[in-house]
């Protein structure tokens, strides 16, 4: 895996104490914590048994097969999260999954950060393509996906690996140019918290 996350380089201002940074297994309680309150948005819990077990695991489910996690922090509290993760199976392709934003972040323009850093990523190492699952419930990310570019294709896939049975959405797009996609500061009050689940089945 390459070194160099190149985090997102807008710049923050610093009476917000916000911090882009690489996930470290220390961080494991916060992301889940994070991803637990956000499916309590919806009724939801997390399931660490199975549909989100990767996250008792950073190393071993993304660093160890050449992916990139990151977190944003603010005193020690973990308020988003994304992911990048090469897939195996498809030369050239990758996925994004765990994109989460604490509720209080968004309407800002944290979840174009994290959605910046992990295009300008993908397309700097060199994939030439991007698809993920995403839960359907999550209706106003779809529509800030597709603003990015990434469109949907029709396929519906059935999760029963929850605490509650959900459905799934498969979005991609191409990254021969990303630079028009990453400069709209309005793409951000679309993007509340998501979870790009695109490596399971």
């Amino acid at each position: 895996m390459e070194s160099d996350h190149r985090l997102p380089g807008k710049t923050i201002p610093m009476n917000t104490q916000l911090n882009f940074r690489p996930a470290t297994t220390a961080d494991q309680p916060g992301i889940i914590d994070l991803v637990n309150r956000v499916y309590e948005e919806y009724g939801d819990r997390i399931c660490l048994e199975e549909a989100d077990a990767d996250l008792l695991d950073l190393q071993g489910f993304y660093l160890q097969p050449g992916g990139e996690f990151i977190v944003l922090e603010k005193t020690d509290s973990i308020l988003g999260t994304h992911a990048l993760l090469p897939l195996a199976d498809q030369p050239g392709c990758c996925t994004f999954r765990r994109l989460y934003l604490d509720k209080s972040l968004r309407g800002e323009s944290w979840g174009e950060q994290l959605m910046q850093w992990a295009l300008e990523r993908a397309a700097a190492r060199g994939f030439q393509r991007v698809e993920f699952w995403s839960d359907t419930r999550f209706e106003r990310a779809h529509r800030f996906f597709q603003r990015l570019g990434f469109q949907p294709d029709g396929r519906v896939r059935q999760m029963t690996d929850g605490w509650i049975d959900y459905q799934e959405y498969f979005f991609s797009r191409p990254l021969d140019d990303i630079s028009a996609t990453i400069s709209n500061p309005q793409f951000d009050k679309a993007g509340e918290n998501v979870d790009h689940d695109g490596t399971n089945g």
